[in-house]
């Protein structure tokens, strides 16, 4: 049996938005961020961060920053002993001014890539599995890759330009209330492997 994951949205949803921000001391958490991973590693979901890194193709800082990053990230949970199973960002940008990441292609949101390479690498069962972000352009990316969505919306979304792929499956005002009713939906499921007691 497959394992099933929660991808992750970096800025805006996994943490405050700071635009372009790879000083790993300006990483704050958004609230209740850890309770809500906790509740969704109870349910047995791997946790992977799937960014759009743009700042990478613009010139602002290099690849190699978004190790400090990603360091980072993983220091803060490792505190309360949650463990991150991915950190997949996208380097690209049509229009960036580096020209070997100035490219269009199929890893940046809302493009599903990131989300096929950390099920190939992990073995992943994305029909299990769900996809939380702050913009349409995360839905359509999960929804592409064939997992379930929610939608965090909390002001990060401007344009609201909708189509059938960019509906998520759920709305939440932030983190903590997507894992909450990720759980709950999660508890409507019967897998087809569980035996009554």
């Amino acid at each position: 049996m497959h394992p099933k994951a929660v991808f992750l949205d970096k800025d805006g949803t996994l943490i405050e938005n700071a635009p372009y921000n790879v000083d790993p001391e300006r990483i704050v958490l958004a609230p209740r961020a850890i309770e809500a991973l906790q509740m969704l590693r109870e349910l047995d979901f791997e946790l992977l961060v799937v960014t759009n890194q743009p700042g990478i193709a613009l010139g602002y800082f290099s690849s190699d920053a978004l190790d400090a990053v990603e360091d980072r990230l993983r220091e803060l949970l490792a505190e309360h002993k949650i463990p991150l199973a991915g950190f997949y960002f996208c380097p690209h940008h049509p229009q960036g001014t580096v020209a070997r990441f100035r490219a269009i292609c199929e890893c940046r949101k809302p493009a599903p890539g990131l989300l096929f390479r950390a099920a190939r690498q992990r073995q992943l069962d994305l029909g299990a599995s769900w996809f939380i972000g702050d913009i349409l352009d995360d839905v359509e990316a999960g929804n592409r890759a064939g997992c379930r969505t929610v939608l965090v919306d909390c002001g990060g979304e401007t344009e609201w330009r909708l189509t059938p792929l960019r509906q998520p499956t759920l709305v939440a005002a932030d983190l903590y209330s997507a894992a909450r009713q990720i759980a709950a939906a999660e508890s409507t499921v019967t897998s087809p492997d569980s035996v009554p007691a």
